[in-house]
């Protein structure tokens, strides 16, 4: 599988905003491919350009310039008239948002907003779209489908909703889901569940997915490949394991550092990384994550000058790239 053409390809992709204090450049040159079956999770803090690249794989953004290429079964997607992009978001591509309850409209029965989607896409009769939007709350685990896609969302809970949002991202069979901090406003036993419902769903159908998250618990659970982001850019890629394992770039191991152990003491306190990130609007000529690097701070001076004057490129050995000049390969000294 791991040797199959990537569904989706993402290359070179830049996605810039302009503003009143100048233009911000929220992605930048970020490359990335996507295999039938697979995961890959795309990890980092608030503002790290992860959801933004989601809704440029959607052609969603509306008052932002983006270039380069995203290819989603070797058809560019990049340049696509709104037209055309409606007839592959739902049928090959499709997202789930971070926020269900914002997400669906007020005044529609969920089954209404379901069937929507299989008529406009199939040109189905009402009846029928109704009939697969209640077997498609039935496949997501909703108890009494056929009573519950009478309802409204307010009418429904949290984990439900998300639930229904699967249930209408998945209604039109997709290639490929795009799923946005799906379980961020979840409790821990709800969060589990919708994650065992994605990778049910996933290995039933051979779905691609694309797990945005900044929750380094759901991609160990759920991702087969990892993409870390920081300041817009990509700062590793590698499989889960081998991530986990041995991470290359300073800023994966402060995320890694920054999650409680169970052998720690009750009293630790939650180690954090020093700093914030990094302003788009001026950014640094060198990488952007010098600032707060604790190899940056302890190296040399010719080490911390190249650091904070020169933008490192992501690179270094096959399937494990790290955009960092002095990456901590396993074996190898940082």
């Amino acid at each position: 599988m791991a040797d199959s053409a990537p569904l989706l390809s993402v290359r070179d992709l830049d996605v810039t905003f302009a503003t009143r204090h100048g233009p911000v450049r929220a992605v930048d040159s970020l490359s990335f491919d996507v295999r039938p079956g697979r995961t890959l999770g795309i990890v980092g803090e608030s503002g790290s350009g992860k959801s933004v690249t989601s809704l440029a794989v959607m052609g969603l953004h509306t008052g932002a310039r983006v270039t380069g290429s995203v290819t989603l079964d070797g058809r560019e997607l990049i340049g696509l008239g709104e037209r055309e992009l409606n007839t592959l978001r739902g049928r090959r591509m499709a997202m789930i948002f971070q926020d269900p309850l914002s997400s669906l409209h007020p005044y529609y029965t969920v089954g209404e907003q379901i069937a929507e989607h299989h008529r406009v896409h199939f040109r189905s009769r009402r009846a029928a779209a109704r009939e697969r939007a209640v077997e498609a709350l039935a496949e997501v685990g909703i108890p009494e489908p056929r009573r519950r896609a009478g309802e409204y969302p307010h009418q429904f809970s949290g984990g439900m909703r998300q639930r229904v949002m699967i249930a209408m991202a998945l209604v039109c069979e997709p290639d490929l889901l795009i799923a946005d901090e799906p379980t961020t406003a979840l409790d821990v036993t709800v969060q589990a569940q919708i994650l065992e419902l994605i990778a049910r769903l996933q290995q039933e159908r051979g779905l691609s997915v694309v797990m945005i998250t900044h929750d380094l618990g759901v991609v160990a659970r759920v991702a087969h490949d990892v993409l870390v982001m920081y300041g817009g850019r990509a700062v590793e890629h590698a499989p889960v394991d081998a991530l986990f394992a041995a991470p290359a770039h300073p800023y994966t191991q402060g995320l890694l550092d920054s999650l409680p152990r169970l052998d720690d003491p009750d009293d630790a306190p939650l180690r954090a990384i020093p700093g914030s990130p990094p302003s788009l609007l001026d950014p640094s000529p060198g990488c952007a994550f010098a600032p707060r690097c604790p190899r940056a701070a302890v190296g040399p001076a010719e080490e911390r000058a190249r650091c904070t004057t020169e933008r490192p490129s992501l690179g270094g050995p096959d399937g494990h790239p790290a955009a960092c000049h002095f990456p901590a390969y396993e074996g190898v000294a940082p």
